[in-house]
Order: structure tokens, then sequence, then C-alpha cells
């Protein structure tokens, strides 16, 4: 997680990829920018130099531990909108750009932002309970089958939405979206990229790993 807007952000970031991470989160709407303001773009020229991917959250911003501490989410939704990275995408088309939830709320414009630009990949992490903000209403299955048919399998990511314990594995998220990929009518090797081998292609990473067995496993079984 990194804030753009500070002076030692670009030099963090060059030390990211030495470290082994794989990629850079931005939060626009905690730090208060906008992903197109010109002042981060040392940010993203270090991103780009460095090979990293750039996680990017847009949309409704909730953290839970802020929740129960009852410090309230006091973030900005005016620069939540990812509509904001169309002219970046377009400036950095060497990076891959992560949007998760599926843009949290903001569906339709991550669907023109992905049909305009080839750069944004989407995520389908969390249960993606920001559906019920939708006007008119939209199910996380009519979510899938839109995305899929605009970015296409290769440009979705599954994501977890696991953490440490207690919380641990989500079995439930894994199980619901594999399942709306199956009614979807998705192929075993579609399923295999969005399970997994499509974040092993933009990250460079797990090419023959737990992440492979997983999505062999989940694939065999199911497809």
């Amino acid at each position: 997680l990194v804030d753009p807007t500070k002076p030692d952000a670009p030099k963090n970031i060059a030390r990211m990829r030495e470290c082994g991470l794989r990629g850079v989160a931005y939060f626009p709407a905690m730090h208060g920018y906008r992903i197109s303001d010109e002042a981060i773009r040392p940010a993203l020229d270090a991103v780009r130099d460095s090979g990293l991917v750039a996680f990017v959250h847009f949309g409704l911003l909730r953290l839970g531990l802020r929740d129960k501490l009852g410090a309230g989410c006091p973030f900005d939704l005016n620069y939540a909108n990812p509509i904001d990275l169309h002219t970046v995408a377009l400036t950095y088309p060497e990076v891959t750009f992560q949007i998760p939830h599926f843009g949290c709320g903001f569906f339709r414009e991550v669907l023109l932002l992905g049909a305009q630009v080839s750069n944004v990949v989407l995520d389908t992490s969390s249960s993606n309970s920001w559906v019920k903000t939708q006007v008119p209403g939209i199910t996380l299955e009519e979510v899938f089958a839109r995305a899929l048919d605009v970015y296409g399998p290769k440009r979705i990511l599954f994501g977890t939405d696991s953490s440490v314990f207690p919380r641990g594995w989500r079995s439930d998220i894994f199980e619901e979206q594999v399942g709306i990929l199956e009614k979807l009518g998705v192929t075993a090797d579609e399923a295999a990229g969005v399970l997994g081998e499509n974040l092993a292609r933009f990250t460079g990473s797990f090419p023959n790993g737990p992440r492979k067995q997983l999505i062999h496993r989940s694939t065999s079984a199911t497809f």
C-alpha cells in the first residue's frame, strides 16, 4: 500500500520489486487524490519501470477494523470513480491496472473503462455486497456475465478475500464464484485462467506452485 502523494513514494516503489513484491496498491479515496493527478506521475513511472501491477481501489471503501473501533470510514468518493483511470491506462500501456470487487459500485463505469482500454483487469474479491446499491438491481451472476462479455476471461482475476485468523480461507466465496462460472458455461481452460493463471501471467509468479495446484483441483473437480 502506497500513498503516491508522498515524496518518497517512487523510491519505495522501486524497492518493492527488490523485496519480491509483485504489485503496488493505491487507494485514492483513502489518501485524497485522483489517480490522474499529474503530481503522482513519478509514482506511476516507478510502477512501470519496476514491472509491477498497479492495484487501484475504486468505489465504496470500508475497513472492518475501523468500523469495530468506531472510527468510521471518512473516505472521499469524489476520488473513487474508475473512469479517472482512463487517461492513465492509455499513458501507461505497459502497466496492468487491477480494479478489485468489479469496481465496488461503479460497475457501469468499470465496463465502459474495460471497453476502451485493454490493460485494465478486474478482480472478483469479497462478498460483492455492493450489488445492493445498483438501480435497477443486479445479481452477482449477472455481474460475472457482463464482465465476461466486456473483459473476457483473460482479464478477470479470482479474488479470495481471505486473510489471517479468524477469517481464514473464504470457501464460501470460492464455491459461489466457481458455481457461477460453471453455470455461465465457462470452459475449464477459461476457469483456470480466472482462478489463478491470469494473475500468474500478469505478475510473473507461481508458474508451478500452490496456485497451479489449486487451479487444477478446482477445475478438474467442477468443470
